[in-house]
């Protein structure tokens, strides 16, 4: 029995040992993370919904990890674990949107670049955006997702095989080791998986997206074979997180952190070892180490994780994984979340604690908190937060009280509004404010399906019950705006900041709203002011360049301009706006210098995003005043096309056919104009429609 014992110790050093030698230093590193996927998608773990051929074919070779943990169920944070290897605990980042990577936190990338790697990202959707902090060491990062959706309260995306193509592009030209990261948003809400897997799928879209993600992965699978790179590559497949499809009551994901959203797929494919599943608990800061053990680099000392390798040796033990979820705390001020995994105990910290054990109760549905002392794992909680706790936080902005009085003098911050909670009791629970968010859930559902009133009534409601809930007040701000009902948008962007007077992503939105407004001299000094605490939003730049345009004082439009291009450096929606500065300064000089430079950023940012409705609409202007009248048709075409009720583009058709004496083509757009927006025009764009069509009999 003890030679048994004996080889098969051999056996396993010779199957795991292999790595920390460096005889895989020039192995190659695939990352790949599908945003949104829960674990029983996947056929690797069960049929029960759908069968993901290739990933299964995949992991018939792989180490399947059946107890991978992410520490948050948010796409910037979770991927930020990924990447930098500690968690948000010691980078800070908690939330999409409002927080950026320090350039001081090390990441995969720079690491790996330091050791003679090429270094490429593809990502899928804008909460990756290298706006955010996590291009650092990438030697290209494309995030040429685009700027057009028509679904604003969705974030902007591209499919997966939109993101594959050029990934293998970049792949094809490598002549060194290299790291490549491929970020896939698909499963992310909204469902819509295209053709044949939206008509397969059509009573469960969320697996339809899955497993189109799962067909263009072959793609992926079969490049590396073909190119012989397959037995020299290791891959490694997980997700962000999960989706709760709403078990538990939660819809999506971000608000809890039961199972459905932190219990993730993890997979990993090393070229020298078998396939075995695994029931270790192991996370998400356990890749960046297991890549440095992989091809025999030291890991750096500031790092949490552990090398999978070793966990699997049991040379070192996983010890407790932590875990939160702040979204709610963050925009509304509710109670906030996190927690621990200690081997099959999980300890979920809220007013209303739960303790569950994941061994018998994967899905969480007995809570056990009354037989546990919560004293105890709430003190427990608290010493492991300490210990991976860093003095150094990435980048989030917050008003100053100095900011404050200087926004009073501009007749904003009327009071002193709501402070978030220091003691949190039962009714700031997330379990008990649950109907709250389910509310916004439904106004948002309303505002999709055209009943505006309805929605807007929702979330007066929703803000009444919760005056913290930073995202109503912006979402209802932005219906106002689109409704042409601007100053009741600035009035409720001021009540945000008369109720969370220390919202920056509040007072930004208040100074670009203004500058929409063209009141452009109390929107540029918002900005600025942002700018002292958020100098890494590049959306304030590009605004204050707006604001200065409006000015005519192109110098300093070019100033902010370019520096939101060097934070957003492939941005459709700054290149367009650059262009039409260039295009007021050529109609203001008649210089064809400024023309030259109007159509080159018009075209920019059509490369980058064809559907660019206001790109085109541009460069179609630029084209008319050249007289180039056919090419300008043709992108107010263009334009209609893609947006629909963009009004300016069918009264410009209309005058340039009346112009090339095409009285019909101009009454046709005319016509439309008149027949399904003339409600939505203002009294001289109405007195205008009719002049021009009076001009086509």
């Amino acid at each position: 029995m003890k030679k048994i014992l004996i080889f098969l110790w051999v056996f396993l050093s010779l199957i795991f040992n292999y790595c920390g030698n460096g005889k895989n230093k020039s192995k190659n590193i695939l990352l790949i993370t599908i945003d949104t996927l829960r674990f029983d998608r996947l056929s690797v773990y069960t049929n029960k919904h759908l069968k993901t051929e290739n990933i299964e074919n995949f992991s018939k070779k792989a180490l399947v990890f059946t107890r991978s943990f992410s520490h948050n169920p948010v796409t910037l944070p979770a991927h930020t674990n990924i990447l930098t290897g500690v968690t948000p605990l010691y980078h800070g980042i908690s939330d999409n949107t409002a927080f950026r990577l320090g350039d001081d936190f090390l990441t995969i990338a720079e690491f790996l670049k330091n050791h003679g790697y090429d270094t490429g990202g593809f990502v899928g959707a804008f909460p990756l955006d290298s706006r955010f902090g996590l291009a650092q060491g990438f030697d290209v990062y494309d995030d040429n997702y685009g700027s057009h959706n028509e679904m604003k309260i969705f974030f902007v995306e591209r499919r997966a095989d939109k993101v594959i193509a050029p990934a293998l592009k970049w792949l094809k030209i490598r002549k060194n080791k290299w790291f490549l990261w491929i970020h896939l948003f698909d499963p992310h809400q909204p469902y819509l998986p295209p053709k044949p897997f939206y008509e397969r799928y059509d009573r469960d879209p969320y697996s339809g997206e899955v497993a189109y993600v799962d067909s263009q992965l072959k793609k992926i699978f079969d490049y590396l074979k073909e190119n012989k790179l397959y037995d020299n590559t290791m891959v490694i497949l997980t997700a962000d997180h999960g989706e709760a499809l709403g078990e538990k009551g939660e819809e999506t994901h971000s608000y809890f952190a039961y199972n459905n959203t932190i219990h993730i797929p993890l997979i990993i494919r090393v070229p020298e070892m078998k396939h075995k599943v695994i029931g270790s608990n192991v996370c998400h800061i356990d890749i960046f180490p297991t890549i440095c053990d992989y091809i025999g680099l030291k890991v750096p000392p500031h790092i949490q994780g552990k090398s999978i390798f070793n966990i699997i040796n049991k040379k070192s033990e996983q010890g407790l994984i932590y875990f939160e979820s702040l979204s709610a705390y963050i925009n509304r001020g509710w109670a906030p979340l996190r927690g621990f995994i200690d081997k099959n105990l999980k300890f979920i910290d809220q007013p209303i604690p739960e303790v569950y054990d994941i061994e018998k109760d994967i899905n969480e549905n007995n809570n056990l908190a009354k037989d546990y002392n919560i004293k105890n794992l709430r003190a427990k909680l608290f010493n492991l937060m300490k210990k991976y706790e860093s003095k150094v936080k990435s980048k989030r902005g917050k008003i100053t009280s100095e900011m404050k009085k200087r926004m009073q003098s501009l007749g904003y911050f009327a009071g002193d509004g709501f402070v978030k909670k220091k003691v949190f009791t039962e009714k700031d629970d997330l379990k008990t404010m649950l109907k709250v968010q389910n509310k916004m859930l439904e106004a948002t559902v309303l505002y999709q399906s055209g009943e505006i009133e309805k929605s807007i009534s929702y979330m007066k409601i929703i803000l009444s019950e919760s005056p913290n809930y930073i995202m109503a007040y912006k979402r209802l701000a932005e219906i106002y705006e689109e409704m042409n009902k601007i100053e009741l948008s600035i009035g409720v962007l001021n009540l945000g900041l008369k109720n969370n007077p220390d919202n920056i992503s509040l007072l930004s939105a208040l100074g670009i709203t203004l500058i929409k407004s063209k009141n452009v001299d109390k929107g540029i000094e918002i900005l600025k002011n942002c700018l002292k605490v958020k100098d890494y939003d590049p959306d304030i730049y590009n605004y204050l360049g707006m604001g200065y345009v409006e000015k005519k004082d192109y110098e300093n439009a070019l100033i902010n301009f370019k520096k939101a291009l060097e934070l957003d450096t492939n941005s459709p929606v700054i290149l367009n706006n650059l262009g039409a500065m260039y295009l007021r300064q050529y109609l203001d000089t008649k210089s064809d210098v400024y023309y030259e430079l109007a159509l080159r950023n018009f075209n920019k940012a059509l490369e980058y995003d064809n559907k660019n409705y206001n790109a085109l609409n541009g460069r179609a202007s630029a084209y008319k005043y050249k007289k180039n009248l056919i090419a300008a048709i043709n992108d107010w075409i263009k334009v209609i096309e893609i947006k629909p009720d963009f009004v300016d583009a069918y009264f410009n058709l209309g005058i340039t056919y009346i112009e090339m004496k095409e009285k019909m083509n101009a009454r046709r757009f005319l016509l439309v104009l008149k027949e399904k927006f003339y409600n939505k025009l203002s009294d001289y764009d109405k007195q205008r429609l009719g002049r021009l069509l009076n001009e086509t009999f």
